[in-house]
């Protein structure tokens, strides 16, 4: 028996007008904090409650947590078991569905499923299948290959072309990492194993290719809705269409204003031409906003405005008064930094936030350094949503690995990790270059020679005078922190990154604000002293406070999104830095940025801070000079923000 639900209490009007609609394509523009995960529960709930049987149901969501969440909701509400109803992410179905499919696409059906690190692995035994000479520098590594291939399936574009436009530095190769796909391919297929891209694209080719499948699974699903539409990539959206073709019962719930992720393959026009791809769609907005203050929403209205492909909507609040987001221009970065520090303590002890309630947001994580290190040295717990802490990150120790063998040429372990960066040394080389290195008095020197020592074999000759030209480059910089890691990164650093890491770019972002950062020290002693007693500092008073279990939230907007603080802290609003430098030459990348300014802005509850740095200090030789505050912040109106002015001694007016 299923039990009644009162939609009437439990609905606001345009949620349900959602629930209680007809049949057919919908799609339902759900601004933020506006519930459309409730809407979606209690749209299932409606449906088995008029007698769709619940095998006749998919739900698709980005995550199985959310599915379960959802499914488990509507349990409650029913008083019925959901077992028969297909939901989970898009792999999750598309998986159940291969297992019953599987040989017709020439698999058994207990093929295995690789994660990231098989999917390396195995790229590694096709590369050396195929003979290619990975000693070079210039050949891409497993976990580049890998992004390349998935960034190419998901979104149905040609390799090379993914190769060319994010990966440039690899179109020499691009024949080659063509058919080394081509060979990781069959292997899988000789293995019996797919990876996650594999759990799509058969599913894809399979309905395209097969109809009796495709309406087979056509017709078992009657209904299929899907959460975070914004969000799918060009397969996913394929997938629903072919599912939905006869029936057309294909509800999408989503917010274009919070589309952010296309550099995962997600594309924006999958909602904004859903009403083109279904004629008979109906669309609903939901503008109910249950998380901000009216003042919050105001600003945030205001903002995303100015983008021009969108479904216009306004958010209302439902929520009483606040203050207004305030616009902080400070002196640096320094300040920046040091202006949340002190306060997230001003909100904590004069206002009674604790420090779970609050977030710093940005856009990039190499803006997060400064902020990071202000917060250790005042004793405050954080945790990092957007990677692992600055120095702990493996393009920021070799940096810091090169300049530690300048300070101290004794030093063993940073020795190692400077040597096993160049081509044909592992670890057992290392170790007897090492060994030999240890018995001269002054290692460095011994790179000055104009003769390959014997202890250094003749396959390494070229990375021994590269590697001395560079040591010899760093001890006349004259110890200057900053200039050091220029020259680091001058020296060959910065092309060994194209070729080591997926996203060389932002850890170059990364180190130039190091760079920037060791601006303030005038030894190379005192840079590596500081930053390794770094880790050790505590503030007793504020752990015996209370604060040892708290930890603030730092994250980039990215890794924010779908979540909500009281007190939120956006940095690093200038142009260049908020929106991005490289999305500043497109309008289709600009709105992008609006969006994800958008979705920062819609994380607060109460408070909103709106940070940018007046000023930037390069290095001696390019000096300051003005930053420009985000075009998202001159595009606000006086009367939606309170603008509040910090001194050089931290005194707000």
């Amino acid at each position: 028996m299923i039990l009644p639900v009162d939609y009437e209490e439990e609905l606001n009007q345009e949620q349900r007008t959602v629930v209680m609609a007809d049949d057919g394509p919908m799609l339902v523009i759900a601004g933020a904090g506006s519930g459309k995960t409730r809407t979606i529960t209690y749209r299932m709930a409606r449906l088995i409650e008029r007698g769709v049987p619940p095998y006749e149901v998919m739900l698709a969501t980005f995550t199985n947590k959310a599915a379960r969440e959802m499914l488990h909701r509507v349990e409650c509400l029913l008083g019925i078991s959901l077992e028969r109803l297909w939901g989970g992410t898009f792999h999750h179905i598309g998986n159940l569905i291969l297992r019953r499919e599987a040989k017709k696409i020439g698999y058994h059906n207990n093929y295995t499923i690789m994660d990231r690190e098989d999917q390396k692995d195995l790229v590694d035994v096709c590369v050396n299948d195929m003979g290619i000479d990975t000693r070079t520098r210039r050949f891409p590594k497993s976990d580049v290959v890998v992004n390349i291939i998935t960034l190419s399936r998901n979104t149905m574009k040609d390799m090379e072309d993914i190769v060319n436009d994010s990966y440039s530095q690899f179109q020499e190769w691009s024949g080659h990492i063509r058919h080394l796909a081509q060979v990781y391919q069959e292997k899988k297929h000789s293995l019996n194993l797919m990876d996650y891209d594999d759990l799509l694209c058969f599913v894809w080719g399979l309905f395209r290719e097969d109809e009796r499948t495709r309406r087979k699974y056509g017709e078992m699903f009657q209904h299929i809705l899907v959460d975070e539409y914004q969000d799918t990539n060009r397969l996913q959206a394929e997938i629903v269409d072919l599912l939905g073709r006869d029936h057309q019962n294909v509800l999408v719930v989503g917010d274009d204003s919070q589309s952010i992720y296309a550099f995962r393959g997600a594309d924006f026009e999958n909602i904004i031409q859903f009403p083109r791809r279904y004629p008979d769609c109906r669309i609903y907005r939901l503008e109910t906003n249950y998380r901000s203050t009216p003042q919050i929403l105001d600003m945030a209205n205001q903002v995303i405005v100015h983008n021009t492909r969108q479904f216009e909507k306004t958010l209302r609040a439902v929520r009483e008064s606040g203050p207004k987001p305030a616009v902080v221009p400070l002196p640096n970065v320094f300040s920046q930094a040091e202006f949340v520090a002190s306060h997230i303590l001003k909100m904590r002890e004069e206002e009674g936030y604790d420090l779970e309630d609050m977030a710093v947001l940005y856009r990039a994580h190499y803006q997060s350094m400064e902020v990071q290190l202000e917060l250790t040295r005042r004793g405050i717990p954080f945790e990092i949503r957007s990677g692992l802490r600055f120095f702990e990150q493996a393009h920021v120790k070799d940096v810091l690995a090169y300049l530690k063998v300048v300070a101290n040429p004794r030093d063993e372990i940073a020795w190692k990790r400077v040597l096993k960066m160049y081509p044909r040394v592992g670890k057992a080389t290392a170790e007897k270059i090492w060994q030999a290195l240890s018995e001269y008095p002054d290692p460095i020197a011994l790179f000055g020679e104009q003769t390959l020592p014997h202890f250094i074999p003749g396959r390494l000759k070229d990375s021994y005078f590269a590697l001395g030209e560079l040591l010899q480059q760093l001890e006349k910089v004259g110890f200057s922190p900053s200039e050091m890691i220029q020259e680091t990164l001058n020296g060959g650093y910065a092309e060994y990154m194209k070729v080591r890491f997926a996203n060389p770019v932002e850890r170059l972002q990364d180190l130039e604000e190091l760079a920037h950062y060791a601006t303030r020290y005038d030894s190379l002693d005192a840079f590596l002293s500081e930053l390794a007693l770094l880790g050790e500092v505590e503030a007793e008073n504020l752990v015996e406070a209370g604060m040892k279990d708290e930890k603030i939230t730092l994250s980039s907007v990215h890794q924010a999104k779908g979540l909500e603080w009281k007190v939120v802290f956006v940095v690093w609003l200038v142009e260049g830095g908020f929106p991005s430098g490289r999305s500043m030459s497109s309008e289709r990348d600009v709105e992008e940025e609006r969006r994800l300014f958008y979705v920062a802005s819609t994380r607060a509850k109460n408070r909103l801070f709106l940070c940018y740095p007046l000023m930037s200090e390069g290095s001696r030789a390019s000096g300051s000079y003005l930053r420009k505050p985000s075009r998202f912040l001159t595009e606000l109106s006086p009367a939606v923000v309170h603008k509040m002015f910090v001194d050089r001694k931290g005194k707000m007016w």
